[in-house]
């Protein structure tokens, strides 16, 4: 096993991971490719990523040195100086785990060890057999929109399980065509002055729920800026802006594969909330990715009313961690899961949850 910094895979290292996503079996969500590696590896320092290859001796999965022999998958991974290990770009990326070629046999022990890990933290593995599998502490539903078979299928879908969602907003978007000015829907928008506008609503949206402001965080910025710029088939930048009387009203940045859009950051002008322009945005945004060939919107975990009015289903993420024993182990454990078992508490009992939304409310007000 090898551990590279992600800038310097090679042209066959990076080709070989994608032919492992795509004999995966999985869908090809644009957070578990190369690219997305690399964009973290030039705003993270610490980024890593683990390139496994079959042993001498026979292999992992029992092939022969002939026919097993080569990269069997990759680890992307961040590195504390003391060596705790926690799965890249946590606490962003929206999926995170091995990209392993089906049938390998790999122990989380045996992975952290060969990377010098002490322990191993996600917060969104993909579902599936994977080394952590054993390791899982809570599961939630990261939901999806399925337009595989067409927008107008999938409007029919909305008809019937979220009739008064669509017809209202339906009505809104008619109304802020006539009483704020004519509609226009960029699915693929490159104007870089678009994405600051998306950046600053969405910077005031975390200030004004009392949540932490992503964007203040230089990497992140960066990362957004980076990945916006990439344009490769499996993972692109795709920022989509919806206009009246070419005002900017709602956007969105998330990453493309040839058959995923995964949404990460969406946006609106608070002045127009009474329009929901966020949810038309949506709305546009799904039939654009169907007439791309886009099959699947992946819009994570984390419950929402609009992802419920919006999905046609869900798949399953995980959260949880690794640790080997050791001193090392000892201080994550007690930097950290305090913490992780409050959160868990809090979120499997909806009234905390809730006093708990009211309360980051009410800081938002007041840092207003």
């Amino acid at each position: 096993m090898r551990v590279l910094r992600p800038g310097q895979l090679g042209a066959e290292e990076t080709e070989t991971w994608r032919e492992l996503r795509a004999k995966s079996g999985a869908i090809r969500n644009p957070f578990m490719e190369p690219e997305f590696a690399v964009a973290l590896g030039q705003v993270r320092p610490r980024a890593r990523v683990a390139v496994i290859e079959e042993r001498d001796d026979g292999g992992r999965d029992g092939g022969s040195a002939e026919d097993g022999a080569g990269i069997v998958g990759f680890l992307p991974f961040e590195r504390s100086p003391w060596g705790s290990g926690r799965a890249l770009g946590l606490g962003v990326s929206d999926l995170q785990g091995a990209v392993l070629r089906p049938g390998t046999a790999l122990g989380a022990d045996e992975l952290l060890r060969a990377c010098s890990l002490n322990s191993f933290t996600f917060d969104n593995l993909e579902d599936g057999r994977t080394p952590f599998t054993g390791h899982v502490t809570a599961s939630y539903p990261s939901y999806v929109v399925d337009v595989g078979e067409g927008y107008p299928a999938y409007l029919e879908v909305l008809r019937g399980q979220s009739p008064k969602f669509l017809r209202t907003t339906l009505a809104k978007e008619r109304r802020l065509g006539r009483q704020v000015g004519e509609l226009r829907f960029v699915f693929d928008e490159r104007d870089p002055r678009a994405l600051r506008t998306l950046m600053a609503w969405k910077s005031a949206q975390y200030r004004r729920t009392g949540r932490r402001d992503r964007f203040a965080q230089e990497w992140i910025n960066r990362l957004v800026r980076t990945l916006a710029a990439t344009r490769a088939q499996e993972c692109g930048g795709v920022l989509s802006v919806l206009y009246a009387a070419d005002r900017p009203v709602a956007a969105h940045f998330g990453l493309r594969s040839s058959t995923v859009l995964a949404c990460w950051f969406p946006a609106y002008e608070p002045e127009l909330a009474k329009y929901s322009p966020g949810l038309i945005l949506h709305l546009r945004m799904a039939e654009a990715a169907a007439g791309a060939g886009i099959g699947l919107l992946d819009m994570g975990r984390g419950a929402a009313e609009y992802k419920d009015a919006l999905k046609t289903g869900e798949s399953t993420v995980h959260e949880g961690t690794v640790i080997r024993p050791g001193v090392g182990a000892a201080l994550h454990w007690l930097g950290h899961e305090p913490a992780r078992r409050a959160h868990g508490f809090v979120r499997r009992r909806p009234r905390l949850q809730a006093l708990a939304a009211r309360s980051l409310r009410t800081v938002g007000r007041l840092r207003g």
